[in-house]
């Protein structure tokens, strides 16, 4: 009886961390195909584009990530500026109208990030055709190069609703926010360049992502949750619109640098990815039924464990297993091997999906990522899933 419940244990641990590696490890493997070599065109037809900005407390770097997108090498009267000025400075507003923003004030008694960008979409005025028109959306701290617009209106003529572009990191100024900037690597190459190699919707990242005007306004209604990027993208994949992956067109995003912002922002990302999970399971069955490949992946993704505790719990689970099978009456019972078969095949996935030029980074500061792993495994304990409240990550690195 004791043999039976042990090999119960046994399976009943590894088999959802085996389910999350495989995963990993196939879009990891993916990432490295080439895509379809497309021969960019550029285009003298402009679309219209109207960038927004929600900014909470952000007047220490708001200006500078204007500044980059007013700077464009994109015909003036083709593309409008909007922040959404929630609780800044007056000198500030004053500052954004002088670049040729235009400064929306709103007064939420809670604000959220969902609410802004509702705010700006119901109070924006400026005249333009909306059939042409596209929605972008950028961080306050992030800052784009002088092409941006110019080469993302080739991409939209190509026809996609839905687009996101490649965020990076802006800074690397220690350990932690060179970490930070190395998982955002892994995720592009995880959830946008892999999905995008095998045909599947790619995954918003909350910044650098442009939409198609008629359908940004009307999506955007339907957003209550503090996880806003996630929601949107489980309407997009409702209404089966993919998104679109864009490798070479950058978005310079600042990375977390203190312990506190970390466990903070890691906190809402882990309470944001249950609250997504039972949020989406509610259409699983429809979308099964339908054959919606890409809402089921997207569902998929939200009851994946974090790479953080695959390498947290895994370690030391082989280890137990190992010393467990040493014991003649357990030996028969037990089989370690697959336990470091499944180490082995996490470390590679996640070796596989950090770009070559951060490897050694990665390396110099991994005697980090245990500390950050645990910061997760706390965090879990900590999950309120009625918690919709917003959480604001204080952006420090000056553009």
């Amino acid at each position: 009886m004791g043999h039976t419940l042990l090999q119960i244990v046994d399976w009943l641990l590894w088999i959802p961390l085996a389910a999350s590696t495989l995963y990993i490890l196939f879009f990891a493997l993916a990432s490295m195909f080439s895509g379809r070599a497309k021969k960019k065109e550029e285009h003298d037809e402009h679309h219209s584009f109207l960038v927004l900005f929600p900014a909470y407390k952000e007047d220490k770097v708001i200006t500078g990530s204007v500044q980059s997108v007013m700077q464009q090498d994109y015909p003036k009267e083709h593309f409008h500026v909007a922040v959404i000025s929630d609780h800044m400075e007056a000198s500030t507003n004053e500052q954004l109208s002088a670049l040729g923003a235009n400064v929306l004030v709103p007064h939420f008694d809670k604000s959220s990030k969902a609410k802004a960008l509702q705010f700006a979409m119901e109070n924006e005025t400026w005249g333009t055709n909306k059939e042409k028109c596209k929605v972008v959306i950028l961080d306050a701290d992030n800052v784009v190069e002088p092409d941006f617009l110019r080469r993302l209106n080739d991409v939209c003529h190509e026809g996609h609703r839905a687009i996101q572009c490649h965020r990076t990191a802006k800074n690397s100024n220690n350990g932690i926010s060179t970490l930070d900037g190395v998982s955002e690597e892994i995720n592009n190459s995880l959830f946008r360049r892999g999905h995008s190699r095998v045909g599947l919707s790619a995954v918003l990242i909350g910044s650098g992502m442009c939409f198609d005007h008629d359908l940004f306004s009307q999506d955007v209604k339907e957003l209550h949750s503090a996880v806003e990027d996630r929601e949107l993208d489980g309407l997009l994949a409702l209404q089966r619109v993919g998104i679109h992956y864009v490798d070479d067109i950058m978005v310079y995003d600042e990375k977390v640098s203190s312990s506190e912002n970390f466990q903070r922002q890691r906190q809402r990302w882990i309470t944001g990815q249950v609250q997504t999970l039972l949020m989406m399971l509610r259409h699983l069955p429809a979308a099964l039924l339908k054959g919606n490949v890409n809402y089921v992946d997207k569902t998929l993704q939200q009851a994946l464990i974090p790479r953080s505790l695959l390498l947290l719990f895994t370690p030391p689970l082989a280890v137990v297993f190992t010393v467990l099978s040493f014991i003649p009456a357990l030996a028969p019972y037990l089989s370690p091997l697959r336990w470091w078969l499944l180490l082995a095949a996490e470390c590679l996935a996640i070796f596989i999906a950090i770009p070559g030029r951060l490897r050694i980074a990665a390396m110099r500061h991994a005697l980090l990522v245990p500390r950050m792993a645990w910061t997760m495994a706390k965090n879990v304990v900590h999950v309120r899933l009625k918690d919709k409240e917003f959480h604001h990550t204080t952006h420090t690195v000056e553009n």
